[in-house]
Formats: structure tokens, C-alpha cells, sequence
């Protein structure tokens, strides 16, 4: 069964979090906010580093949304540790905004359904989890292909529109743009307005 509209799976680990390994609860973790939960493959490879920096980076702008931002993969938390201490320059993370949670046992990739077994990695997973705790979007990418920050903050934002105005999103929707009722006649004035 597919996890979007489902309760998030829920848990409990080990994590870095201001440069030192800490429990990170679930509860702590999401806190009742929006939250974004992105799995990758593998610490000190390749795609891996960008995508990490990236949300690390937009952190503060996904804050202002009020969502929280979490990567997560099959490495330990030591691994983790030793990663943040590397520079960017040599393939590193450096100083992270963001939690990074370590599932050495891999039973939170299994969870979300992104864990290639034979391989012993997860896809690129992200969730978005809403406030009360359930599944909201997902996308899962192939190990070569990275994700889009933007698009991530876009689509929290329209779930967010949507909670607030009870109007749906059309495709490619932004904050301040049209949105459409819901229902066979109210989304007529849209689609006239965008023929």
C-alpha cells in the first residue's frame, strides 16, 4: 500500500545534530510541523553531498514555513559524524542545519519502502509528513538523479494553501497564483481564466 495519505512510520534513533550524536525521538523530530524526510544511499559518495548541502542550506527558508528537515540513511551515526567533519571542498558536508539520522539496521528504509535489500541502500526517498503526522507526497528517485529543493518547499506550500483555503493546486501552482475549487462548475472560472 502506498504511504501518501497513510500515518507516517514512526522512530527512534541515533542522529547528528549540532555536529554531535544524539537519541533523536520521533516527537522531537517532528514536533507536530510539516516535515520533510529525505533518504539517501550512502555518506561520502557523490550526489549524496549535494542534495544534503542543498536542504541543509535552505533550512532557515524551510523554517519560515513553518516545516522541519531531516535526511536519513543506512550509515551509522559515527560515519555521519566523520562526514560533517570533512570540508565541502573535499566531497564533504561541513556545518549541517539539519538533522542527519543514521538506520544502520535499515528498518526505518524498509518502513518507508525505499531500501534496496540486495544492494543495502535506500533510493532517494522524500516525504512530506503534514502536522498531524501523515504522508502527504512522496517521490522516489533512482540512485543517480538528485532532488529539487525548490520543488519540495512548492509542493508544502500548496498542501499548506490547500489546509488554509480548501482549494486545490493546478500544475506548477505557486504562492500567489490561482487556485481552483474543487468541484465540476467552481473550476470552470480557472480553467476560462487559463484557457
Amino acid at each position: 500500500m502506498p504511504l501518501v495519505t497513510q500515518p507516517a512510520p514512526t522512530f527512534d534513533s541515533k542522529a547528528v545534530v549540532n555536529g554531535e550524536i544524539v537519541e533523536l525521538g520521533w516527537n522531537k523530530l517532528h514536533e507536530g510541523k510539516w516535515l520533510t524526510l529525505f533518504f539517501y544511499p550512502l555518506d561520502f559518495t557523490f550526489v549524496c553531498p549535494t542534495e544534503i548541502c542543498a536542504f541543509s542550506d535552505a533550512a532557515e527558508r524551510f523554517e519560515k514555513i513553518g516545516a522541519k528537515l531531516a535526511a536519513i540513511s543506512v550509515d551509522s551515526p559515527f560515519s555521519h559524524l566523520a562526514w560533517t567533519k570533512t570540508s565541502r571542498a573535499e566531497g564533504g558536508l561541513g556545518k549541517m542545519n539539519i538533522p542527519l539520522i543514521a538506520d544502520l539496521n535499515k528498518n526505518i528504509a524498509r518502513a518507508y519502502d525505499v531500501l534496496l535489500e540486495d544492494a543495502g541502500v535506500a533510493l532517494r526517498g522524500l516525504f512530506i509528513i503534514d502536522p498531524k503526522g501523515v504522508v502527504r507526497h512522496a517521490t522516489i528517485n533512482d540512485l543517480p538523479v538528485g532532488r529539487n529543493v525548490d520543488e519540495a518547499l512548492r509542493v508544502i506550500e500548496a498542501f499548506q494553501f490547500v489546509e488554509e483555503h480548501g482549494e486545490v493546486c493546478p500544475a506548477n501552482w505557486r504562492p500567489g497564483e490561482d487556485s481552483m475549487k474543487p468541484d465540476p462548475d467552481g473550476s470552470k472560472e480557472y480553467f476560462a481564466a487559463h484557457a
